[in-house]
């Protein structure tokens, strides 16, 4: 399965979707806390998801379950830059274990990870998306349904383009 991101929009084999990107757009420079999403193309490396919210999907990439505990860190003085982490944790992190069902269920894409470069962005996933399609923080953003089925079918060979 390929993805193309473009103009708030997803492309999911040639059908056209809502989409939300950073609340600053799509750049080609992207930096850590810049409300913005990275241009390029990227794979998918995991899957987390809450299985007290959703039922157990049948994944084809690796996956985990979400609990309180777990968080990822977006702190470019941490050495555990750009990675998944558990609370209680000294550096800053963002928890994945929200109130919202935002992060129901997380596609990790592997943006600044071979090798992580400290200050270059972090924690950019494809998650559920608000009612409005409300811009993200750097992250691509779809309809919950959707997500559920995308998520389903996303392997480690799945590619997502994102343009400008």
């Amino acid at each position: 399965m390929n993805l193309l991101v473009k103009d708030n929009h997803i492309y999911i084999n040639g059908t056209k979707y809502d989409c939300a990107v950073g609340k600053n757009g799509i750049t080609n420079k992207k930096s850590e806390g810049d409300m913005s999403t990275p241009v390029g193309e990227y794979r998918f490396n995991h899957i987390y998801y809450r299985s007290d919210r959703i039922k157990r999907l049948s994944f084809l990439l690796s996956s985990s379950e979400i609990f309180p505990e777990d968080g990822w860190c977006d702190d470019p003085k941490s050495k555990y830059y750009n990675q998944h982490i558990k609370f209680p944790f000294k550096d800053k992190a963002e928890a994945l274990y929200r109130d919202d069902n935002l992060y129901d269920i997380i596609c990790v894409l592997n943006y600044n990870t071979s090798p992580i470069i400290k200050g270059k962005g972090s924690a950019i996933f494809l998650h559920s998306a608000k009612r409005n399609f409300e811009g993200t923080e750097g992250c691509i953003a779809i309809d919950r349904k959707l997500l559920m089925k995308v998520s389903e079918n996303i392997s480690d060979q799945s590619i997502i383009s994102i343009e400008i």
